[in-house]
């Protein structure tokens, strides 16, 4: 049938996800870091999205579309809310990687007298967070997200560039010095991110001069997909490059 729906113009969307957020019938999804219609029978056409564009990337089409399914939609939204309602499993379930643990930490004297008294938080002052000994962040590009970073950015010319697990700068305190200095930084969770990085990755190592790959991943079974999806990319690639898989312990040592 013919009727109106939205269009989104993926060269002008800037991946917020607003309007994602905004489409109350699931009609809208992120893929690869922008927004698309995943549902022609989920979208309304009532347009509560594209006031919340702030690209303008949302526009209005009429064309040949299957009818907004009400139902489907009703069905959709109820099963959500039960997902969100759902009891947490217990944390010894599941994958590893969502596992707890608590590492001990050695605590200086420094430390002791610099500690906010019990029952109070720490109040730090823009002179406290950035003192002149500070350690300064060696990152030399934006944006670090595999599903934003532009396929062909200029930065990517002659670079080593660095692909790591987005939790392995938490766990290795020296990450900066250590991995991202000298380096392009590329991150991303195989886990939580619901895209393969394979395809991306392949256009980024195909279509720039690259001089080296350094993958910096957990040791939790899970973020092994990074690791898998860049040795994909590189041999789909066609290219030898060197690379070097770095592995880092939940506790912060590379393994």
């Amino acid at each position: 049938m013919i009727r109106r729906i939205i269009h989104i113009d993926e060269e002008k969307c800037n991946g917020c996800g607003l309007c994602a957020d905004a489409c109350h019938e699931g009609a809208i999804g992120m893929v690869e870091g922008k927004a698309r219609l995943l549902r022609e029978d989920y979208c309304d056409g009532l347009g509560d999205c594209l006031p919340s564009c702030p690209a303008g990337a949302i526009t209005f089409e009429e064309r040949e579309a299957p009818a907004y399914d009400h139902a489907a939609v009703l069905a959709a939204q109820a099963a959500k809310r039960r997902g969100a309602s759902s009891p947490a499993a217990p944390h010894h379930a599941g994958c590893p990687g969502s596992r707890a643990a608590v590492f001990s930490r050695p605590v200086s004297t420094k430390d002791q007298a610099d500690s906010p008294a019990a029952g109070t938080s720490p109040a730090i002052t823009p002179s406290e967070a950035c003192p002149s000994s500070a350690i300064h962040s060696q990152l030399t590009q934006w944006p670090v997200q595999i599903k934003l970073a532009p396929v062909t950015a200029p930065f990517f010319n002659g670079a080593d560039l660095l692909i790591a697990a987005d939790c392995t700068a938490y766990a290795y305190g020296d990450f900066h010095r250590n991995f991202i200095r000298g380096r392009i930084t590329l991150i991303g969770c195989p886990k939580l991110d619901s895209v393969d990085y394979s395809e991306k990755l392949t256009e980024i190592i195909a279509r720039n001069d690259l001089k080296s790959i350094t993958v910096v991943r957990m040791e939790v079974p899970c973020c092994g997909g990074i690791e898998f999806a860049v040795k994909n990319a590189l041999n789909a690639s066609g290219k030898e490059i060197p690379l070097n898989v770095v592995t880092v312990s939940t506790d912060g040592r590379i393994l």
